[in-house]
């Protein structure tokens, strides 16, 4: 059985010099304005939402990281308090 494959429409207006210059592009990969466009505008969303669900740490932030997880602080009254609240709500009987 054949499968159908469903594709959108994404329009944009740009200026002429614009145009000529992704068409330039395109023609020097070998590739069609189309796939050029769609490539360009896949790789720019996936580097988009990279950046915005990765987290860096600069190597000094790195390191205190570490150090929080392998010696934790006491923990404070108001957390002590918190987690016996806790307990006591998903206390099943």
């Amino acid at each position: 059985m054949p499968t159908t494959v469903s594709t959108a429409r994404l329009e944009a207006r740009i200026n002429p010099e614009l145009h000529a210059l992704l068409k330039r592009a395109a023609e020097l990969q070998g590739r069609t304005l189309t796939d050029f466009v769609v490539s360009a505008v896949q790789e720019a969303a996936q580097r988009a939402i990279e950046q915005a669900t990765v987290i860096r740490l600069s190597l000094a932030d790195q390191e205190c990281f570490a150090h929080a997880l392998l010696s934790p602080p006491e923990p404070t009254p108001a957390l002590k308090r918190a987690f016996a609240r806790r307990s006591a709500l998903l206390r099943t009987e």
